[in-house]
């Protein structure tokens, strides 16, 4: 057990509240106008009188923003980053005002615990549902309600912006588009732009939902929704997000018990292998607080970005002012390493500071949550050196 473990061990954090933020007439990066929005959001430690101890962490695509803590002693699960965020901590909330920002269209539309504004809220001008009439919404749209909400607390500068995945999509965004905001930057499982492939492979998330009879181009909140869909794309989200090597162990468990020639996949057509039923299990759970048209938005979000939203990646590269940290995991199929390992020698070439630390582990893309603390130290100095 290394220090950083035995200090988490030792030291019961406080209890987490959910804070909401309000905003009305938002004006998207598509200059679409969302009359009124709301979000979640929670911190860790407290804001110094300068306002200056400020880490921003961004969710990744089926998260929120509780990244730490519990929001009661009987809670069962504690934050997505829990091992990494707290007192004495690589995220030391000791020192730092740790915060994290509910997204728009955040997945988890029926999770009591998220607050969002997206197409299962209530359009203000019909008094019903948005549906698909809500406007697409980008990467950078939620890095400006985060700056609304930092901007609400009297903060006007971050001491570093943090993110997994989806969330390193907002955290370089961050850094190229208000360079002055962000001394540091960490990607982890990250990207600075959806290549052709990555945007390929994550419509295919989208399909089973469109396929839903249930789905209605999107007009399904007065009726049956198109759970099956969710499902099948929270199935295949699962599969992407994990790797070979995990998912043969699962079926080597005593709980599945994988064969090829298992009796009523050979029986039938309409019954499946035992691994199949394993994933399908793991995606109804999680498909109960989620929502079908959120996803389909967050998936949009996630293939529209490049950093600094503008037709030239290295063009906004040249802008960041701030330190860089990319933490790729080796065996990521979803993100994978080489989209890190690209932008980091980009900035190189252009002669910014930048380093890469390579996770491993058997997880693939999910090495960055449930793994981070392999790179706790490296974390940890990162943000603390000045």
């Amino acid at each position: 057990m290394t220090w950083l473990s035995m200090s988490s061990a030792l030291i019961a954090k406080p209890l987490v509240i959910k804070q909401r933020f309000e905003t009305e007439n938002f004006k998207t990066f598509n200059n679409q106008v969302i009359k009124q929005v709301a979000v979640g959001w929670e911190s860790y430690g407290t804001l110094n009188a300068n306002k200056d101890n400020v880490i921003l962490i961004t969710h990744y695509f089926s998260a929120n923003s509780h990244a730490a803590g519990k929001y009661s002693d009987d809670d069962p699960t504690s934050g997505y980053w829990d091992a990494l965020i707290g007192p004495n901590l690589a995220i030391d909330t000791n020192k730092y005002f740790v915060i994290s920002v509910d997204s728009l269209a955040n997945l988890g539309a029926y999770n009591e615990h998220v607050i969002t504004t997206g197409p299962a809220s209530i359009n203000p001008d019909t008094g019903k549902p948005y549906g698909l009439s809500f406007p697409v919404v980008t990467i950078r749209d939620f890095v400006n309600i985060q700056k609304l909400v930092l901007e609400s607390l009297g903060i006007k500068k971050l001491h570093a912006v943090i993110g997994p995945s989806m969330g390193s999509m907002q955290a370089i965004d961050w850094a190229t588009t208000y360079p002055k905001w962000v001394p540091r930057m960490i990607s982890i499982i990250g990207s600075a732009q959806s290549d052709a492939w990555t945007t390929a492979l994550i419509e295919q998330w989208t399909i089973p939902i469109k396929l839903d009879p249930n789905w209605n181009n999107g007009n399904y909140y007065d009726s049956t929704p198109p759970t099956e869909g969710l499902i099948a794309a929270l199935m295949f989200i699962t599969q992407d997000a994990l790797t070979p090597e995990f998912i043969n162990d699962i079926g080597s468990s005593s709980a599945v018990n994988h064969q090829p020639l298992e009796a009523k996949p050979m029986t039938s057509i309409l019954h499946s292998h035992r691994i199949v039923q394993w994933l399908r299990t793991t995606a109804t759970a999680r498909a109960k607080t989620f929502d079908a048209n959120h996803l389909l938005y967050l998936a949009r979000a996630s293939q529209l970005f490049v950093a600094g939203h503008n037709s030239n990646l290295d063009t906004a590269l040249s802008g960041i002012e701030a330190r860089t940290l990319f933490i790729p995991s080796a065996n990521d199929l979803l993100l994978m390493p080489y989209l890190s390992e690209n932008v980091h020698l980009s900035l190189k070439e252009q002669g910014k500071s930048s380093q890469l630390d390579t996770l491993t582990g058997n997880l693939g893309h999910l090495n960055g949550v449930a793994k981070i603390t392999e790179k706790a130290e490296k974390i940890k100095n990162f943000i603390e050196q000045e």
